[in-house]
């Protein structure tokens, strides 16, 4: 049986599709956004997933990514997190790129702040923290695709080691209130 990203390709390719034509105002971060947010982490009848190669070892998220995807919620998926060319912009710097080799990617002056941002503040759904050796507090921003009066409640599953709270805890929508931020704090448990 075939598998991976050679597999998978098609598939999303054609689930994005879906979702442009769904979402037309959507833009690539808000599609990946519902796509990954939505997916499920144990198959579609809901045994877990092993790692690749391993029927022991049960998979975690540097295994499966995302998750399964399920095109079905991908389609509704409440929130997305969204990104624009600012945000890719601020990525660049964090990660090291030049002035100069932003500007002609965007064709437009760019000047990264110093201190550079912090590559954790990239607006995706997903948090990697390498080598948490101090408190970390992290926003993120999410806009609500929902109905109009959509409630949100965060759910922890911290790794072990490591203490997770969310601020608020609670996120409220209305007619006037499409996007809403909180914040993560993340430290290690000694």
């Amino acid at each position: 049986m075939k598998s991976g990203t050679s597999m998978s390709t098609p598939f999303v390719a054609g689930i994005v599709a879906l979702l442009k034509s769904l979402h037309p105002h959507w833009s690539p971060a808000a599609i990946r956004s519902a796509i990954v947010t939505t997916a499920w982490r144990t198959d579609p009848s809901g045994e877990p997933i092993f790692a690749d190669g391993s029927n022991r070892k049960l998979a975690d998220p540097f295994d499966y990514g995302g998750g399964v995807v399920n095109s079905e919620k991908a389609a509704k998926p409440g929130l997305v997190y969204d990104m624009g060319v600012n945000d890719y912009v601020l990525y660049l710097c964090s990660v090291g790129y030049t002035d100069s080799s932003i500007t002609r990617l965007v064709r437009k002056k760019t000047v990264c702040a110093n201190p550079k941002p912090s590559v954790l503040d990239l607006k995706l759904p997903s948090i990697t923290i390498p080598n948490l050796a101090k408190e970390v507090i992290i926003t993120r921003t999410v806009t609500n695709v929902g109905p109009v009066g959509s409630v949100y409640k965060a759910v922890i599953e911290a790794p072990m080691g490591v203490n997770v709270t969310v601020t608020p805890s609670t996120l409220v929508f209305n007619a006037k209130t499409r996007k809403l931020s909180f914040k993560v704090r993340v430290f290690a448990i000694e």
